[in-house]
């Protein structure tokens, strides 16, 4: 094992250890989270996210960093994304039941908070699906415009806050790429029955949950990248 490797899997040791051993800083957890859940949002996003990016690039180049990448920049955007997530999360779980109550569904809303039922996996599905097909494609294009004016202004923090050439961006970006694999694939694949599984988590965990799926989305296209 490269030292890189090590030191990478102390850094992830070392974010998860304290939850695992301490009751203490696991309920701290919970009522921060219930309390400041944009902030919490931000930081898991900020942290996990940006993790599975640098995984990924170590998957797909054999290397954690390089000049340019812009760690901190990521882990910024990757933070107010994870805001825009969390909302996200609010506006569809609450939207579509709503919606399901509207078509017919008997007490949508006591399905979501009540027990495991097929009633409540379809209805989870539903908003997974509803949440994915409207939500993830400006959230992925949005993600793949952040990184271009990262990796465009040298990695660098002021450089991500100077003016995003939008249209120059995106008349640029691979559309085959992001239309034939990142919402035609990864989008009904991966994100219909993960986001399955995150809406029927108590919500608390769902954010949570999520960013550990960004995780796991980084290495799947870390992989899928390095196979092109």
């Amino acid at each position: 094992m490269r030292t890189k490797d090590f030191i990478f899997i102390l850094i992830v040791i070392a974010v998860f250890l304290p939850f695992t051993i301490s009751d203490t800083i696991y309920n701290w957890y919970l009522s921060f989270n219930a309390e400041h859940g944009m902030v919490m949002s931000f930081m898991k996003f900020g942290i996990l996210a940006t993790m599975g990016e640098l995984l990924g690039l170590r998957i797909s180049r054999g290397v954690y960093y390089f000049e340019g990448f812009g760690v901190l920049p990521r882990a910024v955007v990757w933070g107010i994304l994870g805001m825009g997530i969390n909302m996200a999360f609010i506006v569809f779980s609450t939207g579509v039941p709503a919606f399901m109550g509207y078509m017919g569904m008997d007490n949508p809303s006591g399905v979501m908070a009540g027990s495991l039922t097929f009633e409540k996996v379809l209805l989870a599905f539903s908003v997974s699906v509803v949440m994915n097909s409207i939500f993830a494609p400006v959230f992925m294009t949005l993600h793949k415009i952040t990184d271009t004016h990262i990796m465009n202004n040298g990695g660098t923090l002021k450089g991500l806050f100077t003016p995003i050439k939008m249209g120059e961006i995106m008349q640029n970006l691979n559309w085959k790429i992001q239309w034939g694999f990142v919402f035609k694939k990864t989008i009904p694949l991966f994100w219909f029955p993960a986001h399955t599984i995150t809406f029927l988590l108590p919500g608390e965990m769902r954010v949570l949950f999520a960013a550990l799926l960004g995780v796991l989305l980084g290495v799947i296209l870390s992989v899928a990248a390095r196979k092109k």
